[in-house]
């Protein structure tokens, strides 16, 4: 008996060299390759809406649609929403990283969510101390503890019918997260290692599950340290919202907000207005940019 040949439309759940795991419609999931012409690296990618011949258990990549965005590490397509997670305590937070995934997140036109893990780790006082800045900023924020599912159930609300994806370094708890966010999915996790206070890597490739009806959300690969490349240091000013309220008051267009006289974004630092020490990072992310994009050639 010949097998029956069907054409559907679906979503690239995980990508891993030339084969692509593509959920269709009906709920199932097809392990799929690309047709010829979509072979060559990026052609298809994790997030990628598609149309597949599927034939019996496994199929075919005909067409991919266009993308609504696209993030080179890790590599996915068409998220909405970039959720930076970061973890309060074991390792201790760098807000340097969330600055900068923040500033990527802005830069991609991507919504950005702020999640502090293992708030039952810290005073709550720290907790809130750390997390203010983000929330003057205009971020959602929330302080969650995946292990005693403090905050889960909010975060999982405000993600339903989106694509996000968990951005954090290793040991951040994405894992463990996600875990608590999606019953059964079972994720590996690892525990921190005691001497580099650096959790271990669980995850390989990015993985799009399930969460509910009509949202996904990304497992990503760890990582401690974001590179802009040759990105104009003009461009980066625009990327912190915080600033957008006191640009205006700035005496020049283009205010870098550094040394330039009557700067209105400084003048709100030492008013208190605006967090010293995310402003603080902003400058030193600003130098490096710039000396990255002075030897751009």
């Amino acid at each position: 008996m010949a097998r029956v040949m069907e054409k559907w439309c679906g979503r690239v759940i995980q990508s891993v060299g030339d084969y692509h795991t593509v959920a269709l419609a009906d709920g199932r999931s097809v392990l799929c390759r690309a047709r010829g012409r979509l072979k060559r690296q990026g052609a298809v990618i994790t997030g990628d809406r598609v149309t597949v011949t599927v034939v019996g258990d496994e199929g075919v990549v005909e067409d991919v649609e266009p993308r609504t965005s696209q993030l080179i590490r890790p590599v996915i397509a068409n998220v909405d929403t970039a959720v930076v997670v970061m973890s309060l305590a074991r390792p201790d937070p760098s807000l340097d990283l969330v600055d900068r995934i923040l500033v990527m997140a802005e830069r991609e036109k991507l919504d950005a969510i702020v999640v502090f893990n293992k708030v039952d780790l810290v005073q709550e006082a720290e907790a809130q101390r750390i997390s203010a800045p983000y929330s003057q900023a205009g971020y959602p924020v929330f302080l969650t503890s995946a292990s005693q599912g403090v905050g889960t159930e909010r975060l999982k609300e405000s993600l339903a019918g989106r694509v996000s994806i968990l951005a954090g370094p290793s040991g951040a708890g994405k894992s463990s997260l996600l875990n608590a966010l999606i019953p059964g999915a079972s994720l590996r996790t690892a525990d921190v290692s005691h001497k580099l206070q650096r959790g271990r890597h669980t995850t390989r490739h990015v993985s799009l599950l399930p969460l509910g009806e009509d949202g996904w959300v990304a497992d990503s690969p760890g990582f401690s340290a974001l590179s802009f490349g040759a990105m104009d240091p003009r461009d980066l000013p625009a990327l912190y919202p915080d600033f957008a309220r006191f640009t205006e008051g700035c005496r020049f267009t283009g205010c870098l907000h550094r040394s330039e006289p009557d700067c209105a974004v400084r003048e709100a630092v030492e008013q208190g207005e605006l967090d010293e020490g995310r402003y603080r990072r902003y400058l030193r992310l600003l130098h490096e940019i710039e000396v990255a994009f002075e030897r751009r050639y």
